[in-house]
């Protein structure tokens, strides 16, 4: 059979929940509906339900409403996965320049999301989340003590409020016992093939990959995408001023040493409040931004790998490509092929 024949044989039946809500993000939704119709296309068998909490349409981030199959109270029973996709729920708080991430309900007040969860992941055999979909199992408990991602603009965030959820800011996705969170918007796509692949087998998968003309595994993580300025850096005080030193110039000397001076402080408490300000170590933190200032000049510019490496602060080439080794899995020059261009012709 060819491979984008559809297979004749019924596979056993999958329902898949997703929990929707007014304003969510309409690609968080979009990409695995469409990855788990053609994987029936191939053999598989998705019984797919959008449910919202009274079965009316909800609206979504991307100008469209969304029409639902049935309300909360009339979903199955059992039900093999439940999908939380990420958005903007109307009645959760929000914090100003974040405007898709849910601030934590208040015990008087129980936002329509949470409720859905609440109510329908005990029936699950699996809960997936896309993008901030990982809030709401966050703020249920459900991610204590486990791994699991979010958007990579909103990792920090993630890490800040839950600091029992062990937050991984570069996977596409993470799979931590029956509990699979996503990365940001297209990553349910990633997420969605995994999961056909779970239930149906790599021939099925690649099938839908090919399809789709995606890749069936990505090469690379999220942190590829991300830009340390969009990053929400919530500190205060002496280390505000570190933190904006080491962004504005990462071609200085950012060793402990130099910073504790700067900041009036030992080495001992600085390590300390960049554990509790910004949950990584300042060698770390460094790195980071370094790395982040590199990224942005392999995308933007004609300069040489070596005039970037000692702008950035890493010195040398070598120590860059490792660098970029170690945390995107690419080296500079594919970096900057990926995402200086499209390749579409101007």
């Amino acid at each position: 059979m060819a491979d984008d024949e559809p297979s004749r044989e019924r596979a056993p039946a999958r329902t898949v929940v997703f929990a929707l809500y007014n304003k969510v993000t309409l690609q968080d939704v979009a990409a695995p509906l469409e990855i788990f119709a053609r994987a029936n296309d191939f053999g598989a068998n998705y019984h797919v339900l959008l449910a919202s909490p009274n079965g009316e349409s909800v609206g979504t981030t991307a100008y469209a409403r969304l029409d639902v199959n049935l309300a909360l109270a009339d979903v199955p029973a059992t039900i093999d996965t439940l999908l939380v996709p990420g958005g903007v729920p109307a009645d959760f708080a929000f914090t100003p320049g974040l405007h898709d991430i849910p601030e934590e309900p208040t015990p008087d007040t129980v936002p329509d999301a949470l409720e859905m969860v609440r109510r329908l992941a005990p029936r699950a055999r699996r809960v997936a989340s896309v993008c901030t979909g990982a809030f709401v199992l966050a703020a249920l408990g459900l991610l204590e003590g486990r791994r699991a991602t979010t958007h990579w603009a909103h990792c920090q965030t993630l890490a800040r409020r839950y600091p029992h959820v062990r937050v991984d800011p570069d996977s596409l996705f993470v799979q931590d016992g029956p509990f699979i969170t996503g990365a940001g918007i297209t990553a349910g796509i990633d997420l969605a093939l995994a999961l056909v692949e779970s239930d149906y087998g790599p021939a099925v998968a690649r099938r839908v990959a090919r399809w789709m003309v995606v890749f069936l595994q990505r090469p690379g993580g999220q942190a590829q995408f991300s830009v340390w300025a969009e990053s929400a850096l919530p500190v205060s005080g002496g280390l505000r001023d570190i933190v904006d030193s080491v962004i504005g110039d990462p071609g200085a000397d950012h060793s402990i040493a130099s910073m504790a001076i700067k900041a009036a402080v030992s080495e001992r408490h600085l390590a300390r409040m960049f554990h509790e300000q910004i949950g990584m170590t300042p060698a770390r933190f460094v790195e980071q931004a370094r790395l982040e200032a590199a990224k942005v000049l392999l995308a933007t510019g004609d300069q040489s790998q070596d005039t970037i490496a000692r702008r950035a602060g890493f010195g040398t080439t070598d120590t860059m490509r490792r660098t970029f080794r170690r945390n995107l899995g690419v080296s500079p020059g594919v970096y900057r092929n990926r995402f200086r261009t499209t390749g579409i012709d101007q």
